[in-house]
């Protein structure tokens, strides 16, 4: 098993290449013209493996047999993993195994984890987004004698463990890294492995992107009008024919799934996010962020047990999707 690693023109290739040492791992191959720090990020058109901006890195994991690659944002807290791939299990731990044990997640992140959560018996939290959230939440639970296992963020922000309550490419890769070639052993690829969680715990299809909006009194008017989309004080009561059978807004502190109506996270009113659940299992939250101009929407179909067609899985988010832009994004 083979990795090569990308530092997009950042910090990350000397502490990846300590890391995997310390792991006792065989160094991961640098990509040698974005191996170095550069200021202009000379050879990408955007530094962020977000993008997916994986071009370099790919050609040179193509000259090798199962190879795969590591990508770190240029400050190395981001990590982004690709590899060359073809073309409901229950079980009963024990309870006392797992009730001091915490996973953590940001609101806007894929629900796989808290999917997991209800088959395996530990504690799942949503925080905010923001790792700034996830590293408060940690250091909470960690002081009341508490373990937290692991916490993502949608922005490809990891980390394992409680040590450093902060997102962590580094360490993250290694990880990774680690990971791959104990499922080598297991003649499984993480691709396999990903459709084994999937089968186990039932797939979940998403979609992330934004839409630009450079006025900020329109981005208001939008957020009002879903509002009072129904009235005054009414929300949506349905998005592309389904019915939304919760509406979270933390802009407000409302949460219709909550007895008392009140959102636990934090309320935050300098910025707008609203969350939508549907009644066939799609999660959509549309959210701003600070001085942004954008919105952006992130739409998750976490699918029922047994139902495991993927295209039509991702038919119907799209065509959901499509309905929320179209119909919840008026001024």
């Amino acid at each position: 098993m083979k990795f090569v690693h990308s530092s997009f023109h950042g910090v990350g290739h000397v502490f990846v290449q300590q890391a995997f040492y310390a792991f006792g791992l065989a160094p991961p191959i640098p990509v040698p013209e974005q191996k170095d720090p550069d200021p202009n990020f000379s050879s990408v058109h955007c530094p962020n493996p977000e993008e997916g901006e994986f071009v370099l890195a790919l050609f040179l994991s193509a000259e090798r047999e199962n190879v795969i690659v590591l990508a770190t944002d240029p400050d190395a807290d981001r990590l982004a993993v690709a590899e060359k791939s073809d073309g409901r299990k229950k079980g009963h731990p024990d309870p006392a195994d797992t009730q001091k044990v915490y996973m953590l997640a940001t609101a806007v992140s894929s629900k796989i984890l808290q999917t997991v959560s209800c088959t395996e018996g530990f504690h799942f939290e949503e925080t905010l987004p923001g790792f700034m959230w996830i590293g408060k939440r940690i250091h909470k639970l960690t002081k009341t004698g508490n373990n937290v296992l692991f916490s993502f963020e949608e922005s490809i922000g990891f980390l394992c463990g409680s040590l450093l309550p902060e997102k962590d490419g580094v360490s993250s890769g290694a990880v990774v890294a680690e990971m791959a070639v104990y499922l080598k052993h297991k003649n499984l690829s993480l691709k396999r492995q990903l459709l084994n969680i999937y089968q186990t715990y039932d797939h979940h299809v998403s979609r992330t992107s934004y839409v630009v909006c450079d006025d900020p009194p329109t981005i208001q008017n939008i957020f009002q009008r879903i509002r009072h989309f129904e009235g005054e004080a009414s929300y949506p009561k349905t998005c592309g024919g389904v019915q939304i059978v919760h509406i979270r807004d933390v802009t407000t502190g409302y949460d219709s799934s909550r007895p008392d109506l009140r959102s636990v996270l934090p309320v935050t009113r300098s910025s707008h996010m609203i969350t939508f659940t549907l009644q066939n299992g799609v999660v959509a939250t549309l959210r701003t962020r600070g001085t942004e101009p954008k919105i952006k929407y992130y739409t998750e179909y976490c699918a029922a047990p047994g139902d495991s067609e993927v295209t039509r899985l991702e038919a119907e988010l799209h065509r959901v999707t499509a309905a929320l832009l179209d119909k919840f994004l008026e001024p």
